[in-house]
């Protein structure tokens, strides 16, 4: 990992390929995998690894000053980095989906230096936006706003430099979005997540108490789902999931895989010396192969179509970003299916003894579990349901 920590700068990283800091970066992440779901809090250490490598500018274009990756390049190292460490994978991927609503729901002259000043100073940005939870109220004051109230689920807002924040209007009950420095006066961000899954992600609790709020901070021009491309943004953040998800399955098999190669005991029935001889196992291993190979081939159409969606911008079509959501919602009820299903049976191949507590490979099961329950997946076969039968695309909101 020595290459990794001495990146400084986007021109220092592209001496390396992506794929090669990618994998030092994994390879760093497994080390530790294990002993951090344990421990949860914050991976401060990990965080500034990826400062460091300059990934944090993956999705940012060249001109300004990024590495101008598309999204099915992101989604890869999103993917990679679920593997070893979903909760890695989850603040990071969070990171793209924040610099892509920057994107789609403010102004050039908004974006463009938050993109440049990223790039340049390895920002990591934040999430406090859950418009679910409706406790934080925006209130006029002259010229400016003020803040107040409270968020949950704020993946990544510890040891970030920069949050998207959302508010309702006091008089008007509309929704507002705004980009605000998490170092700002009166944002506390407290140290409240403990759950069984993603137990590094910081996805506590943000507190809002009258902060001031410029109009430049707020994100209004187009703004939130009034264009059919800023209505890609809750499709990324679904693209974004379906990854991390496939990711922990494919981590599980991985797992599995290798303890019934080099730790498993054969059944005292089977008549096999080895595990990996027995054609109950091996059968195991031919549907979870299967499985993986069906979510993977759902899950980069899907990332070729968002990819495809993103490059026409405000040319494009209420239809064509419909079609890109029934992609990205099949690939993400079959990610979310395999792999539950791969994180419970990987015991069945591994026996026993993989259960030890200090294995933990429990996590993946737990992570992936704490992760599905945000969205439930009965809404999301409904949604394509209408569809199949009933020609109907998804209603565009906040979370599909």
């Amino acid at each position: 990992m020595s290459n990794i920590k001495r990146q400084g700068n986007i021109e220092e990283s592209q001496a390396l390929s992506i794929r090669d800091i990618t994998q030092a970066l994994v390879a760093e992440f497994s080390l530790t995998a294990v002993e951090r779901d344990e421990a949860g809090g914050t991976p401060k250490a990990e965080r500034d690894l990826i400062r460091h490598s300059g990934l944090l500018a993956l999705s940012i274009p060249e001109h300004e000053g990024g590495l101008g990756a598309n999204w099915q390049d992101v989604m890869q190292v999103v993917r990679e980095f679920a593997q070893v460490d979903s909760s890695i994978a989850h603040v990071f991927a969070f990171h793209h989906l924040m610099l892509a609503t920057v994107r789609l729901f403010a102004r050039p002259n908004q974006w463009q230096p938050w993109f440049e000043h990223t790039a340049r100073l390895n920002w990591f940005w934040g999430n406090a936006l859950n418009p679910l939870d409706e406790r934080t109220i925006s209130r006029q004051v002259g010229h400016w706003y003020e803040f107040s109230g409270k968020k949950s689920f704020c993946s990544g807002a510890l040891d970030s430099e920069m949050l998207i924040v959302s508010a309702y209007a006091q008089d008007t009950r509309e929704l507002v979005v705004a980009a605000l420095p998490t170092g700002r006066t009166g944002i506390s961000v407290l140290q409240d997540w403990h759950n069984i899954g993603q137990r590094q992600t910081d996805s506590g609790s943000v507190n809002f108490e009258k902060v001031r709020v410029e109009a430049s901070d707020i994100l209004a021009d187009p703004g939130p789902l009034s264009t059919p491309f800023s209505c890609l943004r809750p499709l990324l953040a679904q693209l974004i999931l379906t990854n991390i998800y496939l990711g922990i399955a494919e981590g599980a098999f991985n797992d599995a895989r290798h303890y019934t190669l080099n730790e498993a005991r054969p059944w005292h029935r089977s008549g096999q010396e080895y595990p990996a001889d027995d054609p109950y196992i091996l059968a195991h291993y031919g549907e979870f192969w299967a499985s993986l190979q069906s979510a993977r081939v759902l899950t980069d159409i899907a990332a070729r179509k968002f990819d495809e969606a993103w490059s026409k911008q405000e040319q494009l079509t209420e239809a064509e970003r419909g079609e890109v959501a029934i992609d990205i919602t099949s690939a993400k009820i079959i990610a979310t299916r395999i792999g539950l299903d791969i994180t419970s049976r990987m015991f069945e191949v591994a026996g026993s003894r993989a259960t030890h507590a200090g294995l933990r490979l429990d996590r993946h099961w737990r992570n992936l579990r704490t992760h599905t329950l945000h969205d439930p997946l009965d809404y999301k076969i409904k949604e394509l349901g209408e569809w199949a039968l009933k020609q109907q695309y998804p209603t565009p909101t906040f979370y599909s």
